[in-house]
């Protein structure tokens, strides 16, 4: 029989998983971490709604409450499910999410889009310093790649037209928030207001650099940190 998994790490948008596999890697080293991800056909509208009902079908076949893991649009998905469905969760790590929870690299893709009305390709140049930093010509050409595709198949609901704001609030179980000091997309003030929500077993933690793909960069270190939260769950 197969083991379940302790942890459950949330890609509603699999062209990141390249950038999540190294803290991946070193969470599973202390445990079995399953990777649940969610592919949007091209005929959906673009909405989370459509990623939660799949995401209740997986979690059905898991026997006891899980660790939900995720980073900026899975981290809001994990959010709207743990407010759904508190029972089945043990604890909520949200990585990139802000206390809105919408304000996503998408959101302000979008939002530097109607401020600057420049061409396309040089709001992504942008877009690809405030996600990873400074980068030589050929990973940018690789990382505006992987940002054109997460536009064109991601379940984020932000178009050029609307970018919306997610609901505030509080989460009944143990909550672990991360980000980075440097991120612009979610900035330390964004994860602060976290704070007027938070109860015992829920804390707010910040590394110093390394852009909204924090984790990518520091994977050993956010992972030792998301250990120390759930060990004690566990």
């Amino acid at each position: 029989m197969s083991q379940e998994p302790i942890a459950v790490w949330l890609t509603p948008n699999p062209v990141f998983h390249a950038f999540h596999s190294p803290l991946l890697n070193y969470l599973s080293m202390s445990g079995s971490i399953a990777h649940w991800e969610y592919l949007q056909s091209q005929d959906e509208g673009s909405s989370l709604e459509n990623a939660l009902p799949c995401l209740q079908d997986y979690l059905n076949t898991v026997s006891n409450p899980v660790h939900l893991i995720g980073h900026g649009l899975g981290g809001w998905l994990g959010l709207r499910y743990t407010r759904q469905y508190p029972e089945q969760v043990k604890s909520l790590t949200l990585l990139g999410v802000g206390v809105d929870p919408a304000l996503e690299w998408q959101a302000y893709y979008y939002s530097l889009f109607k401020q600057l009305r420049c061409p396309k390709n040089l709001i992504l140049e942008q877009m690809v310093y405030s996600l990873f930093g400074e980068q030589n010509k050929t990973m940018t050409r690789y990382l505006l790649t992987v940002l054109r595709r997460d536009l064109m198949s991601s379940p984020s609901p932000h178009s050029l037209y609307q970018q919306i704001s997610g609901d505030e609030g509080e989460v009944n179980v143990p909550l672990l928030v991360c980000g980075s000091e440097n991120d612009s997309i979610v900035p330390p003030t964004a994860l602060q207001g976290w704070k007027k929500y938070l109860h015992s077993h829920q804390n707010i933690w910040l590394i110093r650099s390394g852009y909204h793909f924090f984790h990518y960069f520091y994977p050993q270190c956010v992972g030792l940190k998301i250990l120390e939260f759930l060990l004690p769950i566990i």
